[in-house]
């Protein structure tokens, strides 16, 4: 019978006072949530119970499994307090990644609320967020990787003699994994130059795109056609790109238009200022239209307008583009572009291309 009651009482005991432990957690957090609803920090916090549960659970095994007299334990008792360890030192991991990004995206929701007028730097707070969260988990992995490495005692020889040979191996590493490292270095130069940020509109070898994503290694451009790029982080820091949202996201954007000579420059003019005061899209701040270049065929309009980011500038664009080739179908049809052309020649009735005719005799003194 106590066989039976031992291992019942360590087992069931320890996941008793796990849930019972993580169901107070979760009622302080809740409270302390009402009391600061200012800060989202104790709700984000509410994300770590199941692993702070794990955790609890792992050392209690870990502590008690030894107790429970259980023959099968006690012939492996090595090997599962080795696999309880690892188990642990993940679980803990875990839990602190955890906590580090419930801190983190509560710091950065407070902040965006206070700045939700300046956009630009809210993006790029966010930007730098990211990084610093991946950083963080790449870190804690790493210590925790290397701390379960050296519970195992046939790793600790390893780890000595690697740690003999690190300027070596440090050397080999850093030859082979140069492009990689100068990605690293590049992805913390985007991050903290303010070069690019999460949802600045780019335009990177003629590809117009949003940033979507930005890591320590490689940004996602968005495209508007729903495509993903995925570029190298040092492209932005080697090759110049267009960034539209740098210095604010306000821009201006140009229609060219090829027309005739002919083509009463007046009066689109006037449509143009019509068809803007039209367009919700178009800011209202500065639009003109100027005759900018001549050929011996045509004449080169341009249209140009502004607009709040972006987005809207596209709108205008087609709008004006639309609108205006419309207008003058409709109502100026001579101001288009023509190719002027003529009937070919007809060869006369005895033509012949075998036998061409004579060529008429020079006239004139000789």
């Amino acid at each position: 019978m106590e066989n039976v009651l031992r291992p019942l009482i360590v087992f069931g005991g320890s996941l008793v006072v796990t849930l019972v432990l993580g169901w107070l957690v979760d009622r302080l957090l809740i409270r302390a949530d009402g009391r600061h609803p200012e800060t989202p920090l104790w709700d984000l916090l509410r994300r770590c119970r199941l692993p702070l549960q794990v955790v609890v659970l792992t050392a209690l095994l870990r502590g008690t499994y030894r107790q429970t007299k259980w023959e099968l334990i006690q012939d492996h008792k090595a090997g599962i307090g080795q696999s309880l360890t690892l188990v642990l030192i993940a679980a803990s991991a875990w839990l602190v990644i955890r906590i580090a990004s419930a801190a983190v995206e509560s710091t950065y929701a407070r902040y965006a609320a206070t700045q939700s007028r300046d956009p630009a730097r809210v993006r790029r707070v966010r930007t730098q967020v990211t990084l610093i969260m991946r950083i963080v988990t790449a870190v804690v992995g790493v210590v925790a990787a290397a701390a379960m490495l050296l519970t195992i005692p046939g790793m600790r020889t390893l780890g000595t003699s690697m740690l003999a040979s690190a300027g070596i191996i440090g050397i080999v590493a850093g030859v082979a994994a140069q492009s990689t490292l100068g990605n690293l270095f590049a992805g913390f130069q985007i991050a903290f130059g303010d070069m690019v940020r999460i949802g600045d509109t780019v335009v990177v070898d003629g590809e117009w795109g949003t940033i979507d994503e930005v890591t320590l290694t490689f940004l996602s451009v968005r495209t508007w056609d729903e495509r993903r790029i995925t570029m190298p982080v040092s492209y932005f820091t080697s090759k110049p790109f267009e960034n539209w949202s740098r210095g604010g996201p306000q821009i201006t954007g140009s229609v060219f238009f090829h027309l005739d000579h002919n083509a009463p420059v007046h009066e689109m003019r006037e449509k143009l200022h019509a068809v803007l005061r039209d367009c919700p899209a178009w800011d209202g701040r500065a639009w003109s239209l100027a005759v900018t270049d001549t050929t011996p065929s045509t004449m080169e309009v341009r249209a140009v307008a502004t607009a709040k980011d972006p987005d809207d500038i596209w709108t205008v664009r087609v709008t004006v583009r639309e609108q205006l080739i419309a207008w003058l179908a409709e109502h100026h049809p001579y101001a288009l572009p023509r190719i002027a052309t003529s009937p070919a020649a007809v060869p006369p009735a005895d033509y012949h291309p075998e036998h061409p005719a004579p060529e008429p005799p020079l006239t004139g003194r000789g």
